[in-house]
């Protein structure tokens, strides 16, 4: 059935969208994590022009975010205090991002700076996570523990100016660190489409020490409120975001994600980074492959008269 998307101005199938958001929201719900890094590109290779595909997916991120950010305050499993200063370093990050986004848009590099963003950033946290996965193995077969840091021992960043103290999460430290971290990635999402789960939670255990059950909600506390402000100022500053579009994904990754929570947990703990590892190495390695490889129609442009 072939619905017309009035932003992205094209007819799509309404079934196959349905199915993507199916897809993406089961491997969400199984690996915990936003799934914009997946979907965008998705959305990319089947022809929505990928301005409409990273402002759309910012929509569909902030939807997915609330039930799971009110369930893990339900729980009380979320620091509201380091969710804060996420926040407040998010919204920066996001302004900045639309501002780049906007900027590259209007010279005709949008497109290029997705692309490369993608592999890049992809090919280095897929290897990083790949290498630590892989260890995580060798150690679990081995009977070895791996500890984070030594107790008592703590990184030199969280003896910066601006100290706080986070109680839920067990940390005394700087706020700086912190809240460059939340620029960074908030300024990823916010040009990439990606929510940035899959960087921030594993940067908040491992370079803060932060306890597991506290990180994800959190985590989905920030993406929230930054994939919300991404939204506004994606659909006010260049009329991006397809409504339509958006719905169809929520649909079908509400479906998706109840059935994948349910598969996520049979994984052990090693054999999910792993996985997910592989994961993001893929969508890098297709962007990739987007490079190389010599297109179906090429053109060249050539001046007049000559």
């Amino acid at each position: 059935m072939q619905l017309y998307l009035p932003i992205a101005e094209m007819p799509v199938n309404m079934f196959l969208l349905l199915a993507m958001g199916a897809a993406v929201g089961f491997i969400s719900g199984m690996f915990g994590v936003g799934g914009g890094f997946l979907m965008t590109p998705l959305l990319i290779f089947v022809g929505i022009p990928p301005a409409i595909a990273v402002a759309t997916q910012t929509a569909q991120i902030t939807a997915s975010s609330v039930t799971g950010a009110l369930g893990y305050w339900r729980r009380r499993a979320l620091d509201l205090k380091l969710g804060g200063v996420l926040v407040a370093g998010g919204f920066l990050g996001t302004l900045l991002g639309v501002l780049f986004f906007n900027s590259m848009r209007r010279m005709g590099q949008l497109d290029f700076v997705i692309v490369v963003s993608y592999v890049t950033l992809f090919g280095v946290i897929g290897t990083l996570m790949l290498v630590e996965s892989l260890n995580a193995l060798w150690a679990a077969r081995k009977g070895t523990p791996r500890l984070l840091r030594k107790p008592g021992e703590h990184a030199w960043y969280l003896g910066l100016p601006l100290r706080m103290r986070f109680h839920r999460s067990k940390l005394y430290g700087s706020v700086i660190p912190i809240m460059l971290l939340a620029v960074l990635i908030a300024f990823a999402g916010a040009v990439l489409g990606i929510g940035g789960g899959f960087i921030l939670v594993p940067a908040l255990i491992y370079l803060f020490r932060i306890p597991a059950a506290v990180v994800v909600g959190t985590s989905l506390f920030q993406i929230l409120f930054t994939m919300l402000a991404a939204t506004l100022l994606h659909a006010v500053t260049n009329q991006s975001v397809d409504v339509v579009l958006a719905i169809l994904l929520i649909v079908g990754g509400v479906m998706g994600a109840q059935f994948g929570a349910r598969a996520g947990q049979k994984l052990k703990g090693e054999s999910f980074r792993l996985l997910l590892a592989i994961l993001v190495l893929g969508v890098g390695l297709r962007f990739a492959i987007e490079i190389v490889v010599r297109p179906d129609e090429p053109f060249s442009v050539v001046q007049e008269g000559s």
